[in-house]
Formats: structure tokens, C-alpha cells, sequence
């Protein structure tokens, strides 16, 4: 749920996940508990979030700049919007590695239709070296520590 939240238009504004999911990596590491299964139950929420903010974005193009938390931060989306269109699928997989952009570029992605294929390509990819990158520190800390 925190790896959804943290992908999820709206959503990643307000929630600080990032630190809690490296938290849960030390967690992990100094618990024993299997790293796989919150691994792939990270990767998954990552991958629904960004589809859920690209469908958001896809249906309600520039109207969803006017819903809050967006409508308090209105440069967020052009942002999104201009990198997305600089870096095209590229940008949809480095967006997710920087801030307020990882949930900016997936609505952008939609608003601009880019086609599913290639948007899920780079969405998938990007969760999968995220989800490594978020949870994997905290685990081998932890294990070196202990």
C-alpha cells in the first residue's frame, strides 16, 4: 500500500513513503523476514499506482490540475508535462527516481496518450529498480550491522 501511495497522483503529495519503505528494508534485514515476497508487493503497488495516475491523467486531461492537492502546487503538472515530452518513455522510467515528478510524469504520460505498450514497458521496469533500490539498502545495512 505504501509503494502504491507513493506512485499514486494525489496521493505521493502527501505521503512521505519513501522513508517509511527504507525503514522496512532495515526492518526486513534485521528481522529475517523473507525480502521477495515485500519486494514483489512493492514492485505491484508501484506499477498500479503509476497505471492508476496514467489512466487519471489519460481521462481527465488538463482538468485534473484543478483537483487538490494538484490544484495547490499548479506547477507540478506542466513540469511533469515538459519532461515527459522532452524524455518520452525514458522520462516515464527515470520519473519515478525524483520526488514530486514520480507522480507527476504518469499523469502527463496520459494526458499526453501516449500508448499504453510502451508507458507500461517503462512503468514496470522503473518498479522493479525502484522497488530493489527502496527496500534492498535497509536489508544489507541491517545484515552488515548485525
Amino acid at each position: 500500500m505504501l509503494a502504491f501511495g507513493e506512485s499514486l497522483a494525489f496521493v505521493s503529495l502527501l505521503l512521505p513513503a519513501t522513508v517509511i519503505l527504507f525503514g522496512i528494508g532495515g526492518l526486513i534485514g534485521a528481522s529475517g523476514i523473507g525480502f521477495w515476497a515485500i519486494w514483489l508487493a512493492a514492485v505491484l503497488g508501484a506499477v498500479l499506482g503509476d497505471w492508476l495516475s496514467y489512466w487519471l491523467g489519460y481521462h481527465y486531461k488538463h482538468a485534473i490540475a484543478h483537483v487538490w492537492p494538484l490544484s495547490r502546487r499548479p506547477d507540478l503538472l506542466p513540469r511533469g508535462e515538459r519532461f515527459f515530452r522532452r524524455w518520452g518513455v525514458a522520462g516515464v522510467f527515470v520519473g519515478r527516481f525524483f520526488g514530486p515528478l514520480r507522480s507527476a510524469v504518469p499523469l502527463a504520460a496520459g494526458l499526453c496518450a501516449m500508448p499504453m505498450a510502451p508507458f507500461q514497458a517503462a512503468n514496470i521496469a522503473s518498479a522493479l529498480v525502484w522497488a530493489t533500490g527502496i527496500l534492498a539498502p535497509g536489508v544489507l545495512g541491517a545484515r552488515w550491522l548485525l
